[in-house]
């Protein structure tokens, strides 16, 4: 587009002013050379304009003849570029595309037809929205990046009438070394022989040594089959480094070694099971190394016979569906009772808190803390917001026969007009879960916590307690503080209505001792019994009336079995009873002749509650986690809120079958 003369006159204004002043000032010296200089000034102003009109021109031109290039240049290297080009309109419809193009896809009758069809895996719709470019399209033995580029034809808003050019970029060298960098990256991991002295101590001495050489050998070629460096640092540790594919293939492998190592017999009566921690391959060296360490020992907090691998802040976990080995050495259940009582007696206050909805175990446990805790004069209280019908009879009988306890069972807000930080102490018993204690506030007021518990820990976890024994082999969290009770000093004063409390926590834990009993269940039972615990009184703690046993009733009656072997019962209406229904209908359901689980939901209208029981051959505990739940491989508990009773069904069937899938594996 030419300037106008006025245009280009603009940029004389200067001189104008120059040659004004100049004949001004003749025509005060002389009119006649005023005039004189007023006629060569139009000339050379004349002169000037042509002169600059030309030399636009001559731009204008250059400009066009530039553009006309750089058009004709543009259009040569978009109809010749070396990679696959298409013009798409706004819908994803083919307008053109290069030769390169129609040579990639090995067609060349695709105008009109959507840009999707004709590429396997592209998704036009995020690119023309987001108009962000594919990381990675696979094609064949080639992986390209996609990029676009969309053409304003009207300079305005995007309409139909846009146009969007997609090239496409053989990248296939770039993603082969970022895969090449991912794979390599290094790994550290632990793996202890979890029941060592148990499986070496019940081998004969003629085999024990071959025994033992031969769970070495088996863990060695496992690893180094696949690759991986491992080293033996003490008789039942290892250490092992391994790239991320090899990884991936012990994880396709499904860890393997752990059955392979189970299924070793040479006289031994105790099977040798293994637990493995393994870091997040993003982590630093130094980082890996101390969550490998972190992974083992929740590992082997979850009862052992496991690989647990930190992902991310997560973690997942294989294995696990066996149960936990008791041990027979007691020097832990010794070392943890002296430094609970070193504990107590530093503290000003103790506080002794279980499970939101407490348990007959729950309650139980914290009954038998606040007797050590009474034992060594110190002042002790157990946080209870209200009771529940599960722990309804024990409650009546403390009021009938202990009622001074009645005052030491304290609400939330009695409890922190009564806490000091810095002196006093915590004790959390049959639960580790900060969101699932009875007072989840009360857990950032102390310094101190002490964590006692038989479930398998979980990735939530309180931080930084000062002290925690838990022992998934454990009947109950009540036989870990009978046991406790007996080195944290030398009577244990423990009054008939107390030992009757621990007594119904290790019974209803332990299903009347017929599920997760060991020698030591016996033993601290023994143990009651001797303090005054009276069988026929516990019983009567688990009376049921007429109303809760027709409840009960139809809750068998209408359940179901899925997958041939699961019973699945449903309890829809709020009941005064019903967590504790549901979780005893769960146990009836398993005495039906072919069921090897149960579940029942009950929806109490804040939430649907889940309770998970087994005969030991399906793992209830890691279904009920995949729904954010816990326990033990034969009991186990979950909670979804913000699901109806029928969304909250399809969730735990479809949990149920994921699981058999991947144990059928």
């Amino acid at each position: 587009m030419k300037n106008t003369g006025s245009e280009i006159l603009k940029g004389f204004k200067i001189y104008y002013l120059g040659f004004g002043l100049l004949v001004i000032l003749l025509l005060i010296l002389s009119p006649y050379a005023a005039f004189i200089g007023l006629a060569i000034s139009a000339i050379m102003i004349f002169i000037m304009y042509r002169d600059q009109e030309k030399r636009t021109d001559e731009i204008e031109g250059f400009i066009d003849n530039l553009s006309d290039a750089f058009d004709s240049a543009a259009k040569y290297a978009i109809f010749n570029m070396p990679f696959p080009l298409v013009l798409v309109d706004i819908n994803g419809k083919v307008n053109w595309a290069n030769s390169v193009f129609l040579k990639w896809i090995d067609s060349d009758n695709i105008i009109g037809k959507e840009v999707d069809s004709i590429i396997p895996d592209f998704d036009f719709k995020m690119i023309k929205e987001s108009n962000k470019v594919k990381e990675s399209l696979v094609k064949g033995d080639r992986t390209y990046s996609v990029y676009s580029n969309l053409i304003d034809v009207n300079n305005n808003a995007i309409s139909d009438d846009d146009v969007l050019l997609l090239y496409f970029v053989d990248n296939s060298d770039y993603f082969d070394l970022v895969k090449k960098y991912d794979d390599e990256k290094v790994l550290f991991g632990h793996l202890y022989v979890d029941n060592y002295n148990e499986a070496r101590t019940s081998t004969d001495d003629i085999n024990r040594p071959l025994f033992l050489a031969e769970i070495d050998k088996t863990i060695i070629n496992y690893f180094t089959e696949f690759g991986a460096v491992i080293r033996k640092y003490e008789n039942d540790k290892y250490i092992i480094m391994m790239e991320k594919f090899t990884f991936e293939n012990l994880k396709e492998d499904s860890f393997s070694i752990l059955d392979k190592v189970k299924e070793l017999y040479m006289g031994n009566t105790v099977s040798a099971t293994l637990s493995m921690g393994i870091s997040d391959y993003n982590s630093m060296l130094l980082e890996g190394y101390h969550e490998s360490r972190s992974c083992i020992d929740l590992a082997l907090a979850r009862g052992g016979d496991q690989v647990v691998v930190k992902v991310g802040d997560g973690h997942i976990y294989y294995g696990g569906r066996s149960k936990a080995k008791e041990k027979s050495n007691k020097v832990r259940a010794r070392v943890i009772g002296l430094a609970t009582k070193q504990l107590i007696d530093q503290a000003d206050r103790v506080f002794i808190m279980g499970h939101m909805n407490p348990d007959m175990d729950s309650i139980g446990a914290g009954i038998g803390i606040l007797r050590a805790v009474k034992n060594r004069d110190k002042e002790g209280y157990i946080v209870l917001n209200k009771s529940n019908p599960s722990i309804e009879n024990i409650m009546e009988r403390m009021k009938e026969e202990q009622p001074s306890m009645i005052k030491e069972m304290i609400k939330q807000e009695d409890a922190l007009a009564k806490i000091n930080r810095e002196k006093s102490l915590l004790i959390l018993v049959d639960n580790h879960k900060p969101s699932f204690t009875e007072a989840p506030k009360l857990l950032d007021e102390f310094n101190s916590i002490i964590i006692i518990d038989h479930h398998r820990r979980g990735t939530e976890f309180v931080e930084n307690p000062v002290l925690t024994y838990i022992e998934p082999y454990a009947s109950s969290t009540c036989e870990l503080v009978t046991e406790m009770l007996t080195y944290m000093s030398d009577d244990l004063n423990l009054t008939e209505f107390e030992a009757d409390a621990l007594m119904a926590g290790i019974m209803v834990d332990t299903k009347a001792f017929s599920f997760q009993t060991g020698v030591r269940t016996f033993e601290a039972t023994s143990t009651l019994k001797r303090s005054g615990a009276d069988m026929t009184r516990v019983k009567r703690l688990f009376k049921n009336d007429f109303s809760t046993i027709k409840t009960k009733a139809s809750i068998i009656e209408n359940s179901k079995v899925i997958f041939d072997n699961i019973a699945l019962g449903v309890l829809g209406h709020e009941e005064d009873h019903g967590l504790l229904l549901a979780a005893q209908a769960a146990d009836e359901l398993l005495e039906i002749e072919g069921i090897a689980a149960s579940f029942v939901l009950y929806d109490n209208g804040e939430f649907i509650n889940i309770s998970g029981r087994s005969l030991g051959g399906i793992s209830v505990q890691l279904i009920l986690e995949e729904l954010g739940g816990g326990g033990h491989l034969v009991s186990a508990g979950a909670q979804l809120f913000d699901v109806t009773l029928e969304g909250a069904k399809k969730i735990l069937e479809e949990a149920i079958g994921n699981y058999l899938k991947e144990n059928d594996k």
